[in-house]
């Protein structure tokens, strides 16, 4: 027979407090109410009463434990009770949102509603996600949660000799893409990278950055693909001083290395770089630079690069 779980009421949380008055064991009490004892534990750790400034009346009282739980589960269901938030949140998670990121948007923002991540993930998982497939926005695309202590530790899987400092300069150099991204702000900006030549990169950087004012391009950081051989021309036209990472380590540009990775929520591996159109790559810099950033208090990219900018141009008016 297929067990269920029942909350437990009022009744059963006057007779914890009644037997732990009299000294009765946890087992003892799970035994009488044919509960498992890990229940009896969470309720008596989660709904006790504790007050730093009353020390002397810490301990278990049933009243107060049953309106505790009663409120717990009120915040859980905020998400079911009212719809704004709920297609606030489900509507973010679909834009590729970390469940951290909506939650702290939701604070920033002061909603009158606010939620944690973890109500969130709860109701990713609950019957309501489940019926719109929401898990499949989550980053693990998991249909079902795994329990924490579920997790496995992975030995090392492969051996040093498929490093990626063994790898040939011909897979390293297949780039199709030119990442820009502002280190403060990590306000994102993604050019086409369909020739080997080094000149015509140059002059799609030139035409993004030429519009910004000198204080927002002082400088650059490249890695040392050949796409960039070409710098004292770029330097030369705008003013940006240019520096590169060295050999084979382009993760000194974590910053850079963090945003192509997120961009791989809206461009899987599977695309062909050279298929993407401009409007393509925009579309995509629009999502990352639309989703907030806990780094930035959970601004958007692109809300504190405007701030940036009206910044310098205040002080330089």
């Amino acid at each position: 027979m297929k067990r269920t779980y029942s909350q437990i009421d009022l009744d059963e949380r006057r007779n914890i407090a009644r037997w732990r008055t009299a000294g009765i064991s946890v087992d003892v009490i799970a035994e009488k109410l044919h509960r498992h004892r890990s229940t009896i534990f969470c309720e008596l750790r989660r709904n006790a009463f504790e007050d730093r400034e009353m020390p002397n009346l810490y301990g278990y009282y049933c009243v107060m434990a049953n309106d505790m739980a009663r409120e717990r589960r009120a915040k859980l269901r905020k998400l079911a009770r009212f719809s704004h938030l709920r297609q606030s949140v489900i509507e973010r998670i679909m834009h590729g949102w970390s469940l951290q990121q909506i939650a702290g948007r939701l604070q920033l923002e002061r909603h009158p509603i606010s939620v944690s991540h973890e109500t969130i993930y709860k109701f990713a998982y609950s019957s309501d996600g489940h019926a719109i497939k929401l898990w499949r926005h989550l980053p693990e695309h998991r249909a079902r949660r795994r329990p924490r202590h579920a997790r496995r530790r992975h030995g090392r899987r492969f051996t040093p000799d498929v490093n990626i400092l063994y790898r040939p300069d011909v897979v390293a150099d297949r780039k199709h893409v030119t990442s820009l991204v502002e280190r403060v702000s990590r306000f994102a900006v993604f050019l086409r990278n369909n020739e080997r030549q080094s000149r015509p990169v140059m002059d799609g950087l030139i035409q993004v950055l030429q519009s910004l004012t000198h204080q927002a391009r002082r400088s650059i950081t490249f890695d040392r693909g050949t796409e960039f051989t070409d710098w004292p021309y770029l330097q030369a036209s705008i003013g940006a001083q240019t520096w590169f990472c060295d050999p084979q380590f382009p993760w000194q540009k974590e910053t850079v290395e963090n945003t192509t990775r997120r961009a791989r929520k809206w461009l899987s591996r599977e695309v062909d770089p050279l298929s993407l159109s401009d409007r393509d790559l925009a579309d995509i810099c629009n999502h990352l630079n639309a989703t907030p950033h806990k780094c930035l208090g959970y601004k958007t990219p692109a809300e504190v690069f405007r701030q940036k900018l009206l910044a310098q141009i205040r002080r330089t008016g």
